[in-house]
């Protein structure tokens, strides 16, 4: 069963297209991948299906669990348990980390912001009561970001390129909150043009130049944007007659 569906999504910016057609299925319960070259417009997606102001002009629908949300702001989303994590976490200076987690946690209690640190892989002890500022490192701050998003246990939750700017031992204990995500019955979005990130995924969608050229399970997406997209010499101008065709196959 779709959780998501963006139907026939187009978005124009200064008279660019930057989406142009989308339309994807999301099934509840799953890991899925958005993968596609930078510029590709997978941020731009994530940001639309989040609502955020900049991204509300567009056409077509978005449907979460059957129900346009076309019309709902971003608070109004969230609070359906769409939540959204950025490719460049924010700084709160002056915010300790559990205040932090606590702000949208479900269960507002300090064993909450152990359990969720713990998951992560950061020391409760050690960083509890630190501030989320620019003495944290990048791969510390996706971390708290996303013990931040376990703290929520929303319903979908979409990561912008989550090994952006980490270390091998972080994105390692990304990948295991992933899938305690999917374990607690969360659907996952990742956004990225990494295959590392992509086999993590059950099934993935390709896109190109805001539009769809593919989709279907793991590895055969991941063959052939390694195989024709990462090598491509000229990016998001999709070649859609050499083996994938827009609007992919039925998987």
């Amino acid at each position: 069963m779709a959780i998501l569906e963006v139907k026939e999504v187009s978005l124009l910016v200064n008279s660019t297209g930057i989406l142009n057609g989308l339309t994807m299925e999301f099934w509840e319960g799953y890991v899925h991948a958005v993968v596609g070259p930078n510029g590709a417009g997978k941020s731009t997606l994530a940001n639309v299906i989040m609502g955020l102001p900049d991204y509300r002009h567009h056409s077509g629908d978005i449907l979460f669990e059957g129900k346009s949300i076309k019309h709902l702001n971003v608070d109004e989303r969230a609070r359906l348990g769409i939540t959204l994590g950025w490719q460049e976490p924010a700084r709160f200076e002056g915010l300790k980390v559990s205040q932090f987690i606590l702000a949208s946690a479900r269960d507002k209690n300090k064993d909450e912001v152990d359990r969720v640190l713990e998951l992560v892989g950061l020391e409760p002890v050690r960083y509890r009561n630190r501030a989320v500022d620019k003495t944290l490192s990048g791969g510390e701050r996706k971390r708290i970001e996303l013990a931040s998003i376990l703290a929520m246990k929303p319903r979908l939750v979409m990561l912008d390129e989550p090994d952006s700017g980490v270390d091998i031992e972080a994105i390692e204990r990304i990948f295991e909150a992933i899938a305690h995500l999917k374990k607690e019955g969360t659907t996952v979005l990742l956004i990225t043009h990494s295959p590392r990130v992509l086999e993590k995924a059950d099934h993935a969608f390709l896109i190109c130049s805001g539009m769809l050229v593919d989709k279907g399970e793991t590895g055969k997406i991941l063959e052939y944007f390694s195989g024709k997209c990462l090598p491509c010499p000229h990016k998001n101008v999709p070649d859609l007659n050499s083996g994938a065709k827009a609007g992919g196959t039925n998987a």
